[in-house]
């Protein structure tokens, strides 16, 4: 690996990470379907019995079909990217960027998900993004299933709790595979995989109270994804050559709070049940630690023949994760509980806290990318990492957010570290580099942008663009290659 001194490779990719369904609107625009976010609403935050409101029921879906149901969609407005990416994308070659990482909506190819032909408007609109991006000289790096089931798949075949979606994800792989061939050679097949655990509807279009058996349902549906996965890491590489293709894990990092060996045994299996989605795309086999959670709890994965080398054979290039924060656990039911996210644990006396709950923890980077080096010996890339924070739009319109800075900070100095420790890693894309809609609440005043967005949790606003103060110093750790900080 070809690396400065200080750390950094002189190749290093600096950007920034996105969701079509949190960014581009015009959901209905151009023969797009609906997908699974389409279904998603915004809940006042009084409003809420809990901070998530994504997990969508069979009865909510028919309310919101039929007009019974109404409320705003913000995931279906976004911040008009779809008209206005020129713009965005300059914002972003005036940074510096490498890298944008941004996701294939499904629905805007196959409206339906199983449709005979895609949809060539949909097709044109990629075209025309990725076009605008090497004309600055920035690098796709394209998620082929953010978060975006069609929702037709959910409705006709509970989503990913059927085999045939292999099929018809296949097929829209190797669509966008050959369509886009000249113009992307970093992939990712599914974004954050290990959702499907905590939300089934969110991770796969699978809709729960369809199912008798929850576990067995999401395992079964993962396992398909694992199986599609391989085919499309197959498919990428015998249709682009050269081509990269890596696997994506929301990786929660976790502590034993105390030195029992109880809190260190149930730590130890934390860590197991969050890199099992990652062994199995990296080491191309299911671990046998899963063999006892699948017995304990009733689960039995259905194999067609020939999966297990399906598996073997097509392991992804390189490993990408989000990381946010880390986690604490205990055997003591007493602890005071940590808030943020769709993940749990005891509050971490030892560290700050975002206005979301989330447990800052710039050092659990490092540690969490030498974890996972020694484990893979693949390349690493760290495809979210940001600060949601409330912004304040001064008087003259500036917009101060050195909360941010600071937190971008203490977390690029740990990835140097790593770096030093002889971790591959091989980029760094800040997650939501323009405000964008906010998944777990759809809200727009939870920010991560260095580009402010005139827009608030109502719809209100203009839309209109403006830098804020990360704005300039991002765009100078990127021209110094990680050295100014």
């Amino acid at each position: 690996m070809n690396k400065s001194i200080k750390g950094f490779p002189s190749d290093f990719l600096w950007g920034g990470a996105t969701a079509a369904n949190q960014l581009e609107g015009a959901f209905d625009a151009d023969g797009k379907g609906l997908s699974s976010a389409d279904m998603v609403a915004y809940i006042p935050k009084a409003e809420r019995t809990n901070d998530h409101a994504i997990e969508i029921s069979s009865e909510r879906i028919e309310q919101i079909l039929s007009g019974e149901f109404e409320a705003r969609f913000p995931k279906r407005e976004g911040i008009d990217f779809y008209h206005r990416y020129k713009e965005d994308i300059a914002l972003f070659a005036e940074m510096g960027f490498k890298v944008f990482r941004l996701s294939i909506n499904w629905a805007r190819i196959f409206p339906n998900g199983d449709d005979a032909e895609p949809n060539e408007a949909g097709l044109q609109f990629y075209d025309d993004v990725f076009d605008e991006l090497h004309k600055y000289g920035i690098e796709p790096l394209v998620t082929l299933a953010h978060y975006e089931t069609p929702l037709g798949l959910t409705q006709k075949y509970n989503g990913w709790a059927s085999r045939k979606v292999v099929e018809f994800f296949t097929n829209y792989a190797e669509t966008v595979f050959t369509r886009y061939k000249a113009k992307v050679k970093h992939w990712i097949t599914f974004n954050e995989i290990n959702m499907m655990t905590l939300s089934p509807f969110t991770g796969g279009g699978v809709v729960i109270d369809r199912s008798e058996n929850k576990l067995q349902t999401i395992y079964q549906a993962l396992h398909h994804q694992f199986i599609a996965s391989a085919l499309a890491t197959k498919l990428v590489h015998e249709i682009i050559p050269g081509s990269q293709m890596g696997c994506m894990l929301a990786r929660m990092e976790s502590y034993a709070n105390t030195c029992n060996p109880e809190d260190v045994r149930l730590n130890q299996h934390e860590n197991q049940l969050n890199l099992y989605f990652t062994d199995v795309h990296s080491l191309g086999e299911y671990p046998r630690y899963m063999e006892r959670y699948f017995a304990e709890n009733d689960i039995v994965i259905q194999k067609e023949s020939g999966d297990d080398e399906i598996l073997r054979k097509n392991t992804v290039d390189y490993v990408a994760f989000s990381y946010y924060m880390t986690l604490t656990v205990s055997t003591n039911p007493e602890g005071e509980r940590a808030q943020g996210n769709l993940f749990g644990g005891v509050k971490n006396p030892y560290l700050k806290a975002s206005e979301w709950g989330w447990q800052i923890d710039p050092i659990g980077l490092r540690i969490m990318l030498n974890t996972m080096y020694d484990r893979y010996r693949k390349p690493l890339f760290i495809v979210e990492n940001g600060l949601g924070a409330y912004d304040k739009v001064e008087a003259d319109g500036s917009i101060h957010d050195s909360y941010r800075i600071d937190y971008h900070r203490q977390h690029i100095i740990q990835m140097k570290e790593a770096i030093l420790d002889g971790v591959e890693l091989i980029g760094y894309t800040s997650w939501g580099p323009i405000d964008i809609v906010s998944m777990s609440t759809s809200e727009m005043s939870k920010r991560y942008g260095f580009i402010y967005v005139d827009l608030d949790d109502d719809g209100n606003g203009t839309l209109a663009r403006s830098k804020k103060d990360s704005f300039d110093w991002y765009k100078k750790v990127i021209a110094s290659n990680g050295e100014q900080l």
